[in-house]
C-alpha cells in the first residue's frame, strides 16, 4: 500500500477503523508493543471479557487462578512474589516507592527515570536527591557508576531507597549488582525499573536481570519487549526490605478496581509462551541482531550504537534490542532520520531525539523486517553525507538536552504553591510549577520546584525547533508555562 494511500484511510475520525486501515498496511513496526502485531491465537476480546465472576478470581485478594497464574510468573523470573500490573509500570513504580519510603521520607534517584517515579515523589511528599548517568560517546545518558552511589549515600545520610533505572529508554545498563552491595551495606532497599529488561532473563546474550543482581524490587513490562499486550507489567518482589502488606496497600490504590481479564490473560499466554518457547525464540531473534549489527558496521555515515565504542563507566552493559541509529555526518537531524524512514520506506521508529532514532526489537520481529531497515539505512547512508567543509557539523545531543536545575524548592512544595502563568521567555529566575519533557520518553528537562534558566530555555526552544515531541506544559502551544507566583 503506497504512503499516499495510507495517509487517505488515516483521515478517518474513528480510533477502530483507522486502526484496521493501519493494520492492513505495509508499515513495519520498530515500535513497542513487543508483540508487533503478529497475529497470535487469542479468543475475540468481547468474548472472554468478563469480571470478577465466580470461578476466575479476584486480582486485589487473589486466592484461586489469578493466584496461581502469578506464582508461576514468579517461578520463570526466579522471584520471591510477583505481582500483575494491569495499569503499566507506572503503577508498579508507584506502588514500590510509595512502600519503600515514609511520608517525606527522602529518594535517591537516577535523573533519566520515568515521570512515574516523580509522580511517587510528589505524593508521598518526598526528598529527591538526583544521580546523573554519565554521559557515552555517542551523545546519550548511559550508566550510573556505583561509586556515585556510594559517595551519595555517604553525602546524604537520610537516604531510604535508591530508585535505578536499567536498562535505560536506550538501552543502557548499569552495575545493578555492585549497586545493590553498597545499597544494602546501608541495609536499604533498591528498586529497579527494569520496564524495557523483561526478556533479559530468557537469553544470555542480553544482560543479567535486576532480580538476578540482588535488587529489592523490580518493575518490568512486559508489553515492552515481550509478546503482550499494551499495559501489561509485572512488579517481582526479591527481598523482605520493603513493608509485602503495605506494597498490596498501594497496588490496591494505584490500579484499578476492575482489572481488564483480556490484559491478564495476555500475560498469562506471554509467560507460558516464554517459558516453553522462550529460549528458542530468543535463540533465533539474537541472531537476527548480531547479523544486523555486523552488516551496519559497515555504514559510512550513519552510526550505529554499540556498547564497545564507550568506556565501561559510561556504559556498563547494553541491550542490543534497543538499535540506536545515528544521523552521524549525514546533515540529517533525528527528526528528519525519523521521518525518511516512515514517509519513504514506511518504517515506523519508536522515537527521534536529536541527533538518532530507535529501532526498538523483539523476538517477534521477522527477517523480512530487519532487511527492509538495513536496505533503508544503507540507501539513507549513499544518498545522505554533509560535504567535506561541513564536517564540523554539530549534533545536537543529549548532554546536551539532559542536565539538572537548581533546585528551589521540593516537587510538593512547588505543586502545592500559588499558580503565576509566564511566556517561558519571562520564566528565567522562576521555579516551575510543571513538567517539561520529551515524550518518549518521559525524562523531565525539569520538574516542579527547580528553577527556570537561560540555558534550559534555550535547550527547550532548540527541541521544539527540530520538531521533537516538547510534552508535559498545561498550555497546548507550548509558549507558557505554570511556576510558582512570587
Amino acid at each position: 500500500m503506497s504512503s499516499n494511500v495510507f495517509y487517505t484511510l488515516q483521515k478517518s475520525s474513528y480510533l477502530d477503523t483507522r486502526l484496521q486501515s493501519y493494520a492492513k498496511s505495509d508499515y513495519y513496526p520498530f515500535h513497542m508493543p513487543g508483540h508487533k502485531r503478529a497475529s497470535l491465537e487469542f479468543p475475540n476480546p468481547y468474548t472472554v471479557d468478563i469480571t470478577e465472576i465466580e470461578g476466575f478470581d479476584n486480582l486485589h485478594h487473589a486466592e484461586g487462578i489469578l493466584r496461581e497464574a502469578q506464582a508461576r510468573a514468579a517461578e520463570v523470573y526466579n522471584a520471591k512474589k510477583t505481582f500483575y500490573l494491569i495499569n503499566g509500570s507506572t503503577s508498579g513504580i508507584l506502588s514500590a516507592i510509595s512502600a519503600a519510603l515514609p511520608k517525606r521520607g527522602t529518594l535517591l534517584m537516577s535523573r533519566n527515570s520515568h515521570k512515574a517515579a516523580y509522580h511517587a515523589a510528589y505524593l508521598r511528599e518526598l526528598e529527591t536527591i538526583y544521580l546523573l548517568p554519565l554521559m557515552t560517546e555517542f551523545g546519550i545518558s548511559g550508566s550510573v557508576p556505583p561509586s556515585h552511589v556510594e559517595q551519595a549515600l555517604n553525602d546524604f545520610p537520610q537516604v531510604g531507597c535508591v530508585f535505578i533505572t536499567s536498562p535505560t529508554y536506550d538501552g543502557v545498563v548499569s552495575d545493578i549488582q555492585a549497586i545493590a552491595d553498597i545499597v544494602h551495606a546501608r541495609n536499604i532497599p533498591l528498586i529497579v525499573d527494569e520496564a524495557h529488561g523483561a526478556h533479559f532473563t530468557f537469553s544470555k546474550e542480553f544482560p543479567s536481570s535486576a532480580l538476578a543482581c540482588g535488587a529489592d524490587l523490580v518493575i518490568q513490562s512486559l508489553h515492552k519487549s515481550l509478546p503482550c499486550l499494551t499495559q501489561t507489567a509485572l512488579l517481582h518482589v526479591n527481598s523482605s526490605r520493603v513493608d509485602l502488606d503495605l506494597l498490596k496497600r498501594f497496588l490496591g490504590i494505584y490500579q484499578t478496581s476492575s482489572p481488564s481479564y483480556l490484559l491478564m490473560a495476555s500475560m498469562e499466554q506471554c509467560i507460558r509462551l516464554m517459558k516453553e518457547e522462550g529460549i528458542t525464540r530468543m535463540n533465533d531473534f539474537t541472531r537476527l541482531l548480531r547479523h544486523f549489527y555486523k552488516k551496519t558496521a559497515d555504514l559510512s555515515h550513519l552510526q550505529i550504537f554499540n556498547k564497545f565504542s564507550c568506556s565501561p563507566d559510561a556504559c556498563f552493559d547494553q541491550d542490543m534490542s534497543k538499535i540506536l541509529i545515528s544521523v552521524g555526518s549525514t546533515g540529517l537531524t533525528g527528526k528528519e532520520l525519523y521521518d525518511l524512514l516512515l514517509q519513504k520506506y514506511h518504517l515506523q521508529m519508536e522515537m527521534s531525539s536529536g541527533h538518532y532514532v530507535t529501532a526498538l526489537s523483539s523476538m517477534m520481529d521477522t527477517e523480512a523486517g530487519f532487511q527492509r531497515l538495513l536496505f533503508a539505512l544503507e540507501e539513507i547512508d549513499r544518498k545522505y553525507f554533509l560535504p567535506e567543509p561541513d564536517r564540523e557539523h554539530t549534533l545536537f545531543t543529549s548532554d546536551m538536552i539532559y542536565q539538572i536545575p537548581k533546585p528551589g524548592m521540593s516537587i510538593s512544595q512547588a505543586i502545592e504553591q500559588h499558580t503565576e502563568i509566564l511566556s517561558l521567555k519571562a520564566s528565567t529566575g522562576h521555579i516551575s510549577q510543571e513538567y517539561i519533557y520529551l515524550y518518549p520518553p518521559g525524562i523531565p528537562l525539569v520538574a516542579p520546584g527547580e528553577i527556570m534558566t537561560g540555558k534550559l530555555l534555550g535547550t527547550i526552544a532548540q527541541c521544539q525547533k527540530q520538531g521533537l515531541s516538547v510534552e508535559g506544559l498545561s498550555d497546548m502551544a507550548g509558549s507558557r508555562i505554570k511556576v510558582v507566583k512570587m
